[in-house]
């Protein structure tokens, strides 16, 4: 059985965790995730089963999109409201006009320093196991992350509540604590919802609690459905073995003008309509080709 399903993780669970329960109650063995989301926070979580599997690192790279609570006026070591309360500052009521005036400067490509309560690694070691034993974190790096929306959708001083479009490793704790610093002041994330991730939404992912009567043949998302965001392109079945073995092929194989899609990945069906796997389009002047990314069969 092979596919992925769109989980709607609970708040105090790791990715890990619904991982487990899914392997133990599906009694199935391969099963993986499509990319941590903190225990604190619920909401999508694609999990992937069998040859799914294969499509995880797929899944990660696409957008996602949260709902987010941050509060004025304190800031813990964190991030979020589980943590110790390391700042508070008296805030008067913020404008809601410089508020909006402040996200705005959020849009875009944007330089990010993650939490000290991470999963990133610094000389081998991830953050969050350094700073649970108190040991002295040295400076982290900052990296590029892209914020395609901020929208406001609620505001009552001293609670916003916004929903964030952005890419895969933006910390959201991060940019609550960035927002409130361009403010001048402090503030914390008491509460993150992932409603989307790539093409998965939350008004289409399943609880926990109802695995127990879940269909896994009839309800499970097929990987040859999943777009994915990319392009398809057919090959010729006479092509076909070439391809699984890792040759190049070029425009005499293929049935579709793979031209517009050079530098790109791509879907590969077989001409019988078989889902073949993810491909690469890379020029070789004078040709492009066709060259396997990942296969499916």
């Amino acid at each position: 059985m092979d596919g992925i399903i769109n989980i709607l993780k609970p708040s105090g669970m790791t990715s890990h965790d619904v991982v487990s329960f899914i392997r133990k109650n599906l009694n199935i063995k391969k099963v993986g995730h499509t990319g941590t989301l903190d225990p604190n926070a619920a909401g999508v979580l694609p999990i992937c089963i069998g040859k799914g599997t294969k499509l995880s690192q797929y899944i990660m790279q696409k957008q996602k999109k949260y709902r987010c609570e941050m509060i004025f006026g304190k800031s813990t070591d964190t991030l979020d409201s589980y943590g110790k309360v390391t700042d508070v500052k008296e805030t008067e009521n913020i404008e809601f006009e410089k508020i909006k005036s402040i996200l705005d400067k959020f849009h875009g490509e944007i330089q990010q320093v993650p939490p000290a309560y991470s999963a990133i690694k610094i000389d081998g070691v991830r953050l969050y196991e350094k700073a649970r034993k108190g040991q002295e974190i040295k400076e982290i790096p900052s990296r590029v992350v892209t914020i395609y929306n901020i929208e406001v959708i609620d505001y009552e001083f001293p609670r916003l509540m916004i929903d964030i479009t952005c890419s895969s490793g933006t910390y959201v704790r991060s940019l609550v604590r960035d927002i409130a610093e361009d403010l001048g002041t402090v503030a914390y994330m008491s509460l993150l919802i992932r409603t989307k991730s790539g093409e998965f939404d939350i008004e289409n992912s399943i609880t926990l609690e109802e695995i127990g009567s879940f269909d896994l043949e009839k309800n499970l998302i097929s990987i040859s459905d999943l777009n994915l965001g990319m392009d398809d392109v057919v090959i010729k079945s006479t092509a076909s073995v070439a391809y699984i073995n890792g040759c190049e092929v070029s425009y005499k194989g293929l049935l579709t003008d793979i031209n517009p899609y050079v530098n790109q990945k791509v879907r590969v069906f077989d001409d019988s309509g078989r889902f073949m796997g993810i491909g690469f389009i890379k020029n070789k002047d004078p040709e492009n080709f066709l060259k396997s990314d990942t296969l499916f069969i």
